[in-house]
């Protein structure tokens, strides 16, 4: 059931439907499971694995129902990076690391829930390149998210005691649920629709208004309506924060990763400004072209800069940084950039991608990982080479100095060594 929360901390240094209101474009209802992308029910049982059951199902309904897949909660919340165990809990974030960085998923049938088992070893049946987080979203522009994306991963406050008919929060012959007091989110569910005419009489205690998000539990088919049950708009916490999975490709889009953060986002860091350049140093392990780099957007409206310096040879080498491509990301989470012109990489080369974050508003803006908290032990800054910079000119070494790791991925393709061009070249047709 338990979803705990990991701090993020601050470092110094228009659509038509038949039936539709006719203000929004929006119909008055809409459930994921008449179009087919209703994902599979699930059963947590004694587990505090509501959070990976729900980001698995996110997946799942932002496939349907073309493609057909059913995922591993088990992987997720047994196989991820941290030392929480699974009934300590989980959160989006930890999703977002494991997911981010191709630790899976893995396929339901390699890994079934349940037998307290789970092996290593397994690749993952696809890869997530882009996750956006919507905080404090109005109720249309959920419901956009959930037509577009299938669904919406989200918390609100419940559990097997605020069900019970004496505390009037939950209707069983409704399946209605509407809480009204001060207690924050500790259970995920997945929206994947909502009735605008979903009368308050249905629930236990009456809210102010009409309608319902129509929700997915992880208690199994005996919840509800086969799992499904009705979050009155007026919950205190339902949709506070919102997780889409907006980019799910299958996983022969790029054939490495390098990375350094296999927890993730766990802090953001910069220099007490909305602006801050960051990165990160690899070495090319094949005959390889650069085609994607991934990092995190931790404020909605943030605007980047991408670079690139070959043959790195320490600090000096980002001045010889070159422009590649510039853009904006719309809401806070996990993206991937494609480039425009992929660049060639010999194997062995050291090379640099770069990124200078604007997020107006917001001081801090690049995304980082260290040990921040018993749950996040197995971070290590070995053999990593991260950078920030105030200016672009003077720049200092993450690990050696701030004791993180920079958020900064780049994804690449194997290259046949006689079609190997030096990096100072873009990649030609």
């Amino acid at each position: 059931m338990a979803a705990f929360s990991i701090a993020v901390l601050l470092f110094a240094g228009q659509i038509v439907v038949s039936g539709s209101d006719t203000s929004t474009g929006l119909p008055q209802r809409w459930y994921a499971g008449d179009y087919g992308k209703k994902p599979t029910v699930r059963d947590q049982g004694k587990y505090g694995t509501c959070w990976a059951l729900s980001a698995v199902s996110a997946l799942e309904a932002a496939l349907l129902p073309e493609r057909q897949m059913v995922f591993s909660a088990d992987h997720l919340s047994r196989n991820n990076a941290f030392t929480a165990d699974v009934d300590t809990g989980g959160d989006y974030l930890m999703a977002m690391a494991y997911l981010s960085g191709w630790q899976g998923p893995v396929l339901e049938q390699d890994d079934p829930y349940g037998d307290e088992y789970s092996p290593s070893g397994l690749s993952p049946a696809v890869h997530v390149q882009e996750i956006q987080v919507l905080h404090d979203p109005d109720e249309d522009e959920i419901k956009k998210a959930v037509l577009q994306y299938g669904g919406v991963q989200t918390s609100l406050y419940m559990d097997y005691s605020t069900t019970a008919p004496e505390i009037g929060y939950y209707k069983e012959e409704s399946s209605a649920y509407y809480y009204n007091g001060e207690e924050i989110q500790n259970h995920d569910v997945l929206i994947l629709g909502w009735d605008d005419g979903f009368s308050r009489d249905l629930f236990a205690t009456t809210p102010s208004r009409d309608g319902a998000f129509i929700c997915l539990n992880t208690w199994g088919e005996e919840f509800g309506e086969d799992g499904i049950f009705y979050v009155s708009y007026d919950d205190a916490n339902l949709g506070s924060t919102g997780v889409i999975y907006t980019r799910v490709e299958m996983p022969d889009n790029y054939d490495h990763i390098y990375q350094t953060d296999d927890c993730g986002w766990q802090g953001s860091q910069g220099y007490d400004d909305e602006m801050c350049w960051f990165a990160n140093v690899y070495t090319a392990e094949g005959d390889e072209s650069l085609e994607a780099v991934g990092f995190y957007a931790t404020a909605p409206d943030a605007l980047y800069e991408l670079y690139f310096a070959g043959n790195f040879d320490g600090v000096r080498s980002f001045e010889s940084r070159r422009f590649l491509q510039s853009g904006s990301m719309e809401e806070e989470g996990y993206y991937t950039v494609d480039l425009e012109e992929p660049i060639r990489l010999p194997e062995g080369e050291r090379f640099a991608v770069i990124v200078k974050m604007t997020t107006p508003g917001v001081w801090n803006p690049v995304a980082v990982e260290y040990q921040a908290d018993e749950y996040t032990q197995n971070v290590t800054l070995d053999g990593k080479n991260g950078y920030l910079s105030q200016n672009g000119s003077y720049w200092q070494q993450t690990e050696k100095e701030f004791g993180t790791n920079v958020c900064l991925k780049a994804y690449t393709k194997e290259v046949p060594s006689d079609k190997l061009r030096s990096s100072c070249s873009v990649m030609s047709e």
